[in-house]
């Protein structure tokens, strides 16, 4: 039996490949999991897959470095979640991350202290091409994930945490936790939003929404405004989420609004059910947990309200 297994593994190794020259020494931290390249630039690893296909694995480690995608298909993972921590180092003054590729997806990696001259250092900013985003953090910057393309991009971001995001007073313009636009949809599940710095935990200017399964947190907040903006309209869900409305807000009239911008993506059929919304000790009372300028038929199901929060507003 071990004379087989032996042989079984054998066999196995080639399929592997053999790894191609090395682009950095031993030990690189950058290593293009198809071929084995190693790189010691991240940048110079994301150029090396051009208009392919190609996952960058990224060793455990703290780097001031940032890269820009201009094409293909590019998978930026972690050789363990929560390891490899990107910091400060924006591209094009924008990003640690700046994709326009064919799609993007960013798997395990920690984002911080991102600041930029516009008010809108982030994470991520995605220009082009759908995007997948998991168990990563966003931590102490201008902006988490930030971008989108007219177009029916879809962006997915599960399992992740949004923490010490946003502002609204360093620039004329406010930035958040998570602010994205196409006219394709948006996917927000199980990740966490907390101790917020300004602006709006999820703004989003898209068709269609799905938003479930998470914790807001605004106990630490300050300066925050809502929980959720849909500032354009849009349909979907918005499902199953934990809101706790802090008390260092610049606007605590209300934790979901929709269409407080335009009308531009009918709001008609927008399911809000199944959430549980609390007030923190001392935070200011009676806000709406949905504020609604559509005037259209929303389908507010079922919610878990704490005292001290009326259900739904018209304005």
């Amino acid at each position: 039996m071990r004379a087989a297994l032996l042989t079984l593994i054998a066999c196995a190794a080639p399929a592997i490949g053999a790894p191609a020259t090395p682009a950095g020494p031993a030990g690189a931290p950058f290593t293009i999991a198809e071929t084995g390249q190693t790189f010691t630039n991240l940048q110079d690893a994301v150029s090396s897959i051009r208009m392919g296909t190609g996952t960058i694995l990224i060793r455990p480690g703290v780097y001031r470095q940032c890269a820009v995608q201009q094409g293909g298909r590019i998978t930026f993972k972690a050789m363990q979640p929560g390891t490899a921590i990107f910091e400060r180092q924006a591209c094009e003054d924008k990003a640690a991350l700046v994709l326009r590729g064919q799609g993007s997806v960013v798997d395990g990696l920690v984002f911080r202290n991102y600041s930029v001259s516009d008010g809108n250092g982030a994470g991520i900013r995605t220009e082009m091409g759908d995007l997948t985003v998991t168990n990563a953090m966003f931590l102490d910057s201008q902006e988490g994930i930030l971008g989108g393309e007219p177009t029916g991009q879809r962006i997915v971001i599960d399992r992740s945490t949004f923490s010490g995001l946003g502002q609204c007073d360093q620039t004329v313009n406010c930035s958040h936790a998570i602010y994205l636009a196409n006219r394709g949809s948006v996917t927000v599940t199980h990740s966490r939003f907390e101790r917020g710095t300004g602006g709006h935990y999820v703004k989003l200017r898209v068709p269609h929404v799905a938003i479930s399964d998470n914790s807001f947190d605004d106990t630490g907040g300050r300066k925050t405004n809502y929980m959720i903006d849909l500032s354009e309209g849009g349909t979907g869900t918005i499902a199953r989420n934990i809101f706790v409305q802090g008390r260092n807000k610049e606007n605590a009239s209300a934790l979901i609004v929709v269409a407080a911008e335009a009308r531009t993506y009918p709001a008609t059929g927008l399911a809000i059910e199944g959430n549980d919304a609390r007030m923190a000790p001392g935070a200011p009372g009676n806000p709406a947990f949905v504020a609604d300028f559509t005037h259209q038929r929303l389908a507010i199901g079922a919610n878990r309200l704490g005292a001290g929060i009326r259900p739904f507003e018209t304005r």
